[in-house]
């Protein structure tokens, strides 16, 4: 579904090359009809904005939401392992998914980048697709939540990718992963303090543990919440 493709590269770092591609994303959404109408108003409205305004500003405002805020994080098993050895081992079962089904990552993002995993689902069954990240849908949900918080238009596409994977998340844990400190992208020393910051963790268990406890890695997602030069998704 091009559709993942389209929210995917949305997430991406703004350039001029996703800017001339915007005319291309309305009509893929309309054609496909993934989203729901009520979260594409929003998702157009993004769309449009980032079509008409100026790369450089795109830029800036991007980098504050996503590369300095760590509750923003768009890594998967950022929210679930922080930087402990486990987060490796997800990394790799999630390569390996993707191998499997016959992706191969030739950039040096991470697997659990999440416009990357939005182009693995683009190249899935859409029910599988829908599957898959309906295990992500408690993260997506704090995102939006944050990114409200922001009166970001950002929120639009997480919204839309909850609406999609048709998962209601549940409220405890989205209130879990909102409980975490989440400092204002200005305030650097804030900043570097929650950087600092262990693992994060949703209720009991020990260190190294997955949220719950759980090893799987579709329960590692379920419960989840850039880098230099990331690829971009183009659609096809």
């Amino acid at each position: 579904m091009r559709t993942f493709k389209v929210l995917s590269a949305l997430l991406t770092y703004p350039d001029e090359t996703l800017i001339q591609a915007v005319p291309e994303f309305a009509s893929v959404l309309e054609t496909e009809g993934l989203v729901p109408d009520a979260e594409r108003y929003a998702l157009d409205h993004l769309i449009g904005e980032i079509g008409a305004t100026d790369v450089y500003d795109l830029q800036e405002r991007y980098g504050q939401l996503f590369d300095r805020s760590k509750t923003l994080a768009l890594y998967l098993f950022e929210h679930v392992h922080g930087e402990s050895r486990d987060r490796g081992q997800a990394m790799v079962d999630l390569r390996g998914m993707y191998e499997k089904a016959g992706l191969v990552i030739e950039t040096n993002e991470l697997p659990d980048y999440l416009p990357l995993f939005l182009e693995f689902l683009s190249v899935r069954p859409v029910e599988e697709a829908r599957a898959l990240l309906a295990d992500t849908a408690h993260i997506l949900a704090a995102l939006a939540e944050r990114l409200g918080r922001r009166q970001s238009p950002y929120k639009a596409v997480f919204d839309a990718l909850v609406a999609v994977a048709d998962e209601t998340p549940r409220r405890d844990i989205v209130d879990e992963l909102l409980k975490n400190p989440d400092p204002d992208p200005m305030d650097l020393k804030a900043l570097d303090a929650a950087w600092e910051e262990e693992e994060v963790r949703f209720g009991p268990g020990a260190q190294g543990q997955g949220a719950c406890g759980q090893e799987s890695l579709i329960a590692k997602l379920r419960h989840a919440r850039r880098a230099v030069n990331p690829a971009r998704p183009t659609v096809q």
